[in-house]
């Protein structure tokens, strides 16, 4: 089996533990009987990890089949990786922070696993993968738009039902707007961070090109 083979089979395997761990993450949160749990969807992680789970997916079957992704995949991948990875390190600066202030976070293996596990191995593999085009810079808009909308259709329905996946998002438990505005900044600057860090790697040269040599003339 060529490395291109393994890369398709390591890119369905990464989508269906995602998938399991979706629906691990969904029957631990309904088990719990919290609100947050009944809104399992409404979360910015999980939304980005079913598209993960799908372009994964996707990818796999195109890399068992083509020697090359085309560059509409690699488009996507990194719109969908940027948002897997920012929520990574915003979950990963969560549990940070409870333990500094010794409050106990309890999350399920399956946190681990769409939170730290995937996108490690997704990072990885977007660097060491074959058949990957360059990533190209017209993408970060698409990164970002997604968490505005998402934010926005977000904080018009917490003010119907009165909750929030995310503090920083409910004005009455932040300082004032300044607060509000600069997180909200904040975390747009990280998913453009995340997604030109992956345009770079995406660019880098694994060695580089052998000089021609050059033959002199007689006479």
């Amino acid at each position: 089996m060529t490395a291109r083979a393994w890369f398709g089979v390591s890119r369905l395997a990464a989508a269906g533990l995602c998938a399991a761990a979706l629906l691990h993450r969904l029957l631990w949160g309904l088990g719990s009987q919290t609100i947050a749990g009944q809104n399992f969807f409404a979360y910015l992680t999980i939304q980005s990890n079913i598209a993960f789970t799908v372009v994964a997916a996707v990818g796999g079957v195109i890399a068992l089949r083509r020697a090359e992704d085309p560059r509409w995949l690699t488009d996507v991948r990194t719109v969908v990786l940027s948002w897997t990875i920012t929520a990574g390190l915003v979950f990963g600066v969560l549990m940070w922070q409870s333990n500094l202030r010794g409050i106990p976070m309890w999350v399920p293996w399956s946190d681990y696993v769409l939170h730290f596990a995937l996108p490690a191995v997704t990072v990885l593999g977007w660097i060491v993968g074959p058949g990957r085009p360059r990533a190209r810079w017209r993408v970060v808009p698409w990164v970002l738009a997604f968490p505005v909308a998402w934010g926005l259709v977000t904080m018009w329905r917490g003010s119907q039902i009165g909750w929030y996946p995310y503090y920083f998002l409910d004005l009455r438990q932040v300082s004032g707007f300044a607060e509000f505005a600069g997180t909200c900044a904040f975390a747009l600057a990280v998913f453009a961070g995340v997604a030109s860090g992956l345009i770079l790697l995406s660019r880098r040269e694994t060695a580089p090109a052998a000089a021609p040599v050059r033959r002199r003339r007689r006479g």
